[in-house]
């Protein structure tokens, strides 16, 4: 399965998205927890060996949390995965690492890794800035459903809007409430991969596309999503 790329690895919108990068001062920082939590409950989701959330820099791409991979934090940005897949405005399905199936970067890195899997939906922020990617990685050949597609969609969504978060928290000089919003998404989250791990012991693997699984998961995804909600509203007006 492959994707068409554009033809530079640079988009035309770069010098604001770069701003919008910026604004958040996320890249390059060292992990939170809760950025864990939903790595490892999108592989969890996916049943893959790799989860991770990235950020596109200008010349470096920063992996803010990272299940599956030891010791990789930042990759140049002509060497990873996620520097083309913010490119297209739609999520980026592969199983083809070949270097001629996208010549923007490098598969180097991947090829060493064994990797043949990449599936990853934008972190998009309020003004649309494609700023990252929330993504899930396997060293088999395989596809994606459109129920799962929506799922890792909605999954990327959750991220973007937990960094947002995290910058109006931090911004207006709350970080207390930051911990504890932290700490109230991570409680959901381990209820949310206790939940998978038991549909998976019971059927055997996680089917997204079967009727039962995929609406207890879109409601944990709600969930999440209504703790968001609550907190973004309790961030005081002007922060």
């Amino acid at each position: 399965m492959s994707i068409s790329f554009p033809a530079n690895l640079i988009p035309a919108d770069e010098a604001a998205r770069l701003r919008t990068l910026h604004l958040y001062q996320i890249a390059g920082t060292a992990p939170e927890k809760i950025f864990d939590d939903y790595v490892g409950w999108a592989a969890q989701l996916f049943s893959t060996p790799i989860g991770l959330i990235s950020f596109v820099d200008e010349d470096q791409v920063h992996f803010k949390a990272v299940v599956g991979v030891e010791g990789v934090s930042v990759l140049p940005r002509t060497e990873s995965m996620c520097s083309a897949a913010i490119l297209p405005d739609a999520s980026v399905i592969t199983s083809d690492y070949k270097a001629e199936s996208c010549a923007l970067i490098k598969p180097d890195v991947a090829q060493a890794l064994g990797l043949n899997f990449y599936a990853g939906s934008a972190l998009r922020m309020p003004d649309g800035a494609r700023v990252g990617m929330m993504a899930v990685i396997g060293r088999e050949y395989r596809t994606l459903s459109a129920d799962e597609e929506i799922v890792l969609t909605q999954l990327a969504d959750l991220v973007s809007r937990t960094i947002e978060l995290r910058f109006q928290y931090l911004n207006a000089r709350r970080p207390h409430d930051w911990d504890a919003a932290q700490q109230e998404l991570a409680a959901t989250l381990d209820d949310n991969a206790a939940l998978t791990r038991y549909l998976a012991t019971r059927n055997d693997g996680l089917n997204l596309d079967d009727t039962e699984v995929q609406d207890l998961i879109m409601r944990r995804l709600a969930g999440v999503a209504k703790v968001l909600d609550r907190r973004m509203r309790e961030v005081p007006a002007g922060a």
